[in-house]
């Protein structure tokens, strides 16, 4: 357990939890929690334009993760909880039924707490939520009702990062990690193969104000993170993901130390037959490109291994 104490308990000692939580419901009647702002009332469960969730959030699985990196795992494992849905429509996505089909079962913010509890009560070293873009009013409600109940673990925001500035100010102060995709260099691609529109933008948005909240990444004594921020970067297939250009952002706006995931695990998986170069694997020789971008750009702490389970 970490020795640092997270943010989220001072906010709860002084009632701006409690505060942050009912914000963030309210904005569940006319949603805009999130970097698409679909504008769907989901208390009346009505499902959202893209993350097709209601009221409740939806899990898939929960349990300790020994295959994220290094800082998160340890020797206990992160303590991930999959969330079900996904602002995203990934033509490559490999996990597709959990993030387009929505496969998993609704939890009530008082059931995800009792997972949390679990989790931490298994050793692990911080709580994983994958996913939580388009459940943030319902993981804010969990945690108010875990840290009730004794959660000290460090927060991580696992996100596929096209992530809505009204959700960040709500999470501020409150997660202690924050690890997002910055899957491409340019929006068209963005639309391309993730269906979405001002992709760069918004993620580049969220990221800053990542950093701003939690800065470059701390480890304690054992190589555990306890607070700052990760980025992963899936490389693509023909140069599609413009690694060049994220890399480029990420050293000159963010910061030449922050830890940054390079991941060469590309395969092709759902709809990404019809969709060249996608439908065939990374090559050697564009995984080493991407790299070789990385380190000219300056990026001095890099993650070159195969970590990404979704």
């Amino acid at each position: 357990m970490s020795k640092i104490e997270p943010g989220y308990v001072s906010l709860l000692e002084s009632g701006e939890l409690e505060g942050r939580v009912e914000r963030a419901r309210a904005h569940l009647t006319d949603c805009v929690l999130c970097g698409r702002q679909c504008h769907v009332n989901r208390l009346e469960s009505v499902r959202g334009a893209s993350c097709r969730t209601g009221e409740r959030a939806v899990v898939h699985g929960v349990g300790a993760h020994h295959g994220e990196e290094d800082p998160l795992r340890g020797t206990q494992g992160s303590g991930t909880i999959f969330l079900s849905g996904c602002n995203l429509r990934c033509v490559y996505c490999q996990n597709w039924e959990i993030s387009q089909k929505g496969e998993g079962y609704e939890v009530s913010p008082d059931e995800m707490a009792t997972m949390m509890l679990s989790l931490q009560e298994r050793g692990c070293h911080n709580i994983n939520f994958v996913s939580p873009s388009h459940v943030v009013a319902q993981i804010l409600e969990a945690v108010l009702h875990a840290a009730r109940r004794g959660l000290r673990l460090p927060l991580v925001f696992n996100s596929g990062g096209f992530d809505s500035l009204v959700s960040l100010e709500l999470l501020d102060g409150v997660v202690d990690i924050y690890m997002p995709d910055m899957k491409y260099g340019d929006s068209k691609t963005a639309r391309d193969y993730s269906k979405v529109r001002n992709y760069v933008a918004t993620n580049r948005a969220a990221v800053r104000e990542m950093h701003r909240q939690v800065g470059d990444l701390v480890l304690d004594e054992n190589g555990v993170a306890v607070r700052g921020l990760l980025v992963r970067h899936l490389v693509l297939p023909g140069g599609l993901a413009n690694s060049g250009a994220v890399f480029k952002f990420i050293s000159g706006e963010i910061s030449k130390d922050t830890y940054v995931n390079v991941m060469d695990q590309y395969r092709p998986a759902h709809l990404s037959w019809q969709y060249p170069p996608l439908d065939r694997s990374l090559r050697v020789g564009e995984y080493e490109k991407a790299l070789a971008l990385a380190a000219k750009h300056g990026l001095r702490r890099l993650d070159r291994r195969d970590t990404r389970w979704c």
